[in-house]
């Protein structure tokens, strides 16, 4: 049965439970989705679909997704607001250090320099801290697989230490 078939409150419910309410996530290790490019969205739940990507709850909720229901969702979801950075808790020498190495490894290229992604390019900033060092460290590992080789390239060339930093800076992004 397709997606579609359901109000859409009701499709997004899951979606929602797990990244957020209003697309700022509070699950550890889950990205948040609000701001998020409808292309690049588009790509990942058919990444999902497809099991080009493995995750086992997004992989059972896309699994009988047809092609308009990927982008109804991608849609919607593209329409959530961007996540607000937070408040508390960012340290001075790591932004530093994390402004610095995002610069090296120009991360701003692709992502823009607000951070906030394009087309088929996400957006990093304000994102999930936690989400970002467990993303990059599985491009560097390999273990994502990915439509487009770049992002397994750079992170190649980032340490264990520049990892945590740039997810740092890019948390507090603003």
């Amino acid at each position: 049965m397709a997606a579609l078939a359901e109000p859409l409150a009701e499709r997004l419910a899951p979606c929602l439970a797990c990244h957020g309410e209003k697309g700022t996530s509070e699950t550890p290790e889950v990205p948040s989705l609000g701001g998020q490019p409808a292309d690049f969205m588009l790509i990942q739940l058919y990444q999902f679909r497809e099991r080009q990507r493995i995750a086992a709850p997004m992989n059972e909720l896309t699994k009988d997704f047809t092609d308009d229901d990927l982008r109804v969702f991608a849609e919607e979801i593209a329409k959530l607001p961007p996540p607000i950075p937070p408040t508390e808790g960012a340290v001075p020498a790591r932004l530093e250090s994390g402004r610095t190495a995002a610069q090296r490894h120009r991360c701003g290229f692709c992502h823009n320099p607000d951070m906030a992604g394009h087309d088929q390019i996400g957006r990093i900033g304000a994102q999930r801290e936690d989400y970002l060092i467990k993303a990059l460290r599985e491009y560097k590992s390999g273990e994502r697989r990915v439509y487009d080789p770049a992002m397994v390239e750079v992170a190649q060339a980032i340490s264990d230490e520049e990892i945590a930093d740039i997810a740092h800076y890019l948390a507090y992004w603003r």
